[in-house]
């Protein structure tokens, strides 16, 4: 008779044994087999800053689920882990802390030795999330884990940028970008978050030169920046206003005399079919004044304060600059009418703050060359979205993606490898650190300040964390990877920048499949926030149902690129389920007593019909995997288990076991056991604990099969 286990299944005493085992034995290591097909899965870095969240549970659950599937099935299985050195989110934290303890800032320390308090905190919070990850059974290879500062990844962003700069794919130049005013640095598509604010439609006239008493009125939501107004722009087709354009119009509050240009950006049904031209601070206004021949006037400094030069508004903030000009404009007749008016609003992901657009100067990504080949590899199907309706959402941006601004503001992350001569004005751009200019072999010479934004370094992600630019062994055996698993949500930031960033400089798309999972929500519906504070640390359910239940949860709720709600009480479900395996488990070991599993070659009726339907299980299954139906999967393995073998197959063979039938009893524990191992093993991808320790209990060894322990299984 087989050892007995414990009545009650304790997960809290489980898990981390038998994650330290893992560890020990090195079962997750990727290691190149000529016989072996690869598989490879490259982590989403999370921010070094990172606490687990849900979300992160559930992406990492979902990569776990593929990669043990796939080692399970006899690949050489890598999952690369690592982390973002995440700009602006690390430094606002380590200066956060470095104001609050010693009331001092950044500048304060200098570049330097800020920078030592950086890594100073990366090395006391970094590993943070790493610990998290693995009380949820992650199996990544963590002697591969990388940092997107790390020495390699370091020097692959500067071939990088050279390589790009050497094409002529790389420039600086005053463009309108997103810019942070609390922040001080310009910010990349996804750091901004827009938010639908109540605000105003201010109507204002502007005296047409030389016909008094005559006007046009603009609309703005804005009028602060209209001490930058430069035109007024109508629609060449609008005949209400054929007559004037090429006249000039007077800048109230200023006096500026400016043209008035037909421009088909214009609409003609909002407002009065009259826009306010302000090149310097809104990127439509930017590309008319590019065509329109209009003047770039900047009005408000990195800090949101109207500039030296008017007035009384000068050095007022831009909400305070906002009052006192309609005040004034009120006051001096040139305000019509003001409205109510509901309108998205770019916020700092960071810090909450409204983002200013405004001209600055930076350095810039050409996209157009770069987008062709990354928009062909989707066309083709060489990379392919799943669900495929992404693919749609990605070609839409690729199509009309506009040059990616590269720079911040930053002293954390990778500083631009460009020196200024002082002597010539010229740039030389290395990848190591140049003595002296390129041009005129001056030893003066001054680095850019600036950093690159953070997804310069992690759209080499696929790559750089196998070696590349080196032509390392791992980088041919492992490269391009399989399958990316990734929200909705950074289709258009991160993906998007892979994709072009490889089939640039490798030649080929970094992966296959990308595997988009949608957000995860509280139980009403609402996306998980501080704000609202309705998240639900990852951990604390854990600790509570046990890993292996949560990620259940999570995988049973999954379709892929919907978004999910998240029910507490259906972690109590799954571990009940958990018990439900762990009593059939018992039961079985209690009344074996076979040393082997070999199914007998007679067998009765319900023999027949349990086989047949864990043969049923395991086709289907399988297939629902190779189409990342996860979720489907989980559900067709818990009706089986429960349903099936339970519920079913083990009432129908009690009376069997406990007859007086000698054979009959054998056959019946050797096709219990053999279905249980089965069962197990594809259990084992998605609850890989409770599946392990029953891979390791002593029945099960004794019978010459370990159950699915992630050693020995294939």
């Amino acid at each position: 008779m087989g050892k007995e286990l414990p009545k009650i299944y304790e997960p809290q005493e489980v898990e981390g044994r038998i994650y330290r085992a893992w560890e020990e034995s090195g079962c997750f290591r990727g290691r190149r087999d000529p016989k072996k097909k690869p598989f490879t899965i490259v982590m989403p870095p999370p921010n070094v800053t990172g606490q687990l969240h849900m979300g992160h549970a559930m992406d990492s659950t979902l990569q776990d689920i593929l990669i043990r599937f796939k080692r399970m099935q006899g690949y050489a299985a890598l999952w690369v882990p690592g982390s973002d050195h995440a700009g602006i989110a690390t430094q606002v934290k380590v200066e956060e802390e470095l104001r609050k303890n010693e009331g001092l800032s950044r500048y304060d320390l200098g570049r330097e030795k800020f920078l030592e308090r950086v890594w100073d905190w990366k090395a006391k919070y970094g590993a943070r999330i790493v610990k998290q990850q693995k009380k949820l059974g992650s199996s990544c290879d963590w002697e591969r884990s990388r940092f997107t500062m790390d020495e390699g990844l370091s020097r692959a962003v500067r071939h990088v940028f050279v390589s790009l700069y050497e094409k002529d794919l790389i420039y600086k130049g005053s463009r309108i970008i997103n810019w942070c005013p609390h922040c001080v640095t310009a910010l990349s598509d996804v750091e901004v978050e827009y938010q639908d604010k109540p605000g105003s439609l201010w109507h204002i006239r502007y005296p047409i030169q030389g016909e008094q008493g005559r006007y046009v009125i603009v609309a703005t939501t804005r009028p602060e920046t209209m001490l930058g107004d430069t035109g007024v722009a109508v629609n060449p087709a609008d005949g209400r206003y054929a007559d004037i354009v090429g006249k000039k119009c007077v800048l109230p509050l200023v006096g500026r005399e400016m043209p008035i240009v037909a421009d088909e950006y214009v609409d003609m049904a909002f407002g009065t079919g009259c826009v306010k031209m302000t090149p310097a601070h809104d990127p439509n206004d930017f590309e008319v004044g590019l065509r329109r021949n209009l003047e770039t006037i900047r009005v408000l400094d990195d800090h949101g304060k109207v500039v030296e030069g008017y007035g009384k508004y000068s050095g007022m903030d831009r909400y305070e600059a906002r009052k006192a000009i309609v005040a004034d404009l009120e006051e001096q007749g040139y305000l019509v009418k003001v409205e109510p008016h509901q309108h998205n609003v770019g916020t700092c992901s960071r810090c909450h703050s409204d983002v200013e657009p405004l001209i600055s100067a930076q350095w810039f990504v050409k996209m157009e060359p770069l987008a062709r080949e990354a928009l062909r590899v989707v066309r083709e199907g060489e990379t392919k979205f799943v669900p495929d309706r992404f693919s749609k959402t990605y070609i839409n941006w690729m199509e009309n993606v506009r040059d990616w601004c590269i720079s911040r503001q930053l002293w954390w992350g990778h500083r631009i490898p460009a020196w200024t001569c002082e002597e010539c004005g010229k740039l030389t751009v290395s990848e190591t650190d140049p003595a002296e200019c390129c041009h005129c072999g001056s030893a003066r010479i001054r680095q850019e300040d600036d950093v690159l934004d953070t997804w310069f370094s992690s759209a080499l992600w696929p790559f750089s964390t196998l070696g590349w630019p080196e032509n390392t062994e791992d980088l041919q055996y492992f490269y391009p990877t399989d399958v990316l698993v990734t929200g909705y949500d950074i289709i258009f930031f991160w993906v998007a920048r892979m994709i072009f960033s490889a089939c640039e400089h490798t030649g080929r798309p970094p992966f296959h499949t990308v595997f988009i999972h949608g957000l995860i929500r509280d139980d009403k519906g609402r996306k998980m926030s501080k704000s609202l504070g309705n998240g639900i640390d990852p951990l604390e359910i854990a600790e509570k149902y046990g890993a292996d239940a949560l990620r259940f949860n999570l995988v049973t709720g999954n379709s892929p690129g919907n978004d999910m709600r998240f029910y507490t009480e259906r972690c109590e479900a799954m571990r009940n389920f958990a018990n439900k395996i762990w009593n059939a488990s018992r039961f079985l070991m209690m009344n074996l007593t076979i040393d082997k599993c070999a199914l007998p070659a007679k067998l009765e009726l319900e023999d027949k019909w349990i086989l047949s339907r864990l043969n049923r299980a395991v086709s289907e299954i399988t297939e629902n995997m190779d189409r990342y139906e996860l979720g489907v999967a989980a559900q067709k393995i818990y009706d089986f288990i429960w349903d099936d073998y339970c519920d079913w197959y083990i009432e129908l063979t009690k009376t069997r076991l406990q007859g007086e039938d000698g054979d009959s009893k054998v056959r019946a524990q050797q096709v219990l056991c053999h279905v249980l191992i089965q069962m197990l093993k594809l259990l084992h991808p998605f609850m890989p604990f409770i599946t392990e320790e029953f891979g390791r209990a002593n029945c099960l060894q004794r019978t010459g099969t370990c159950a699915a322990g992630s050693r020995r299984s294939k």
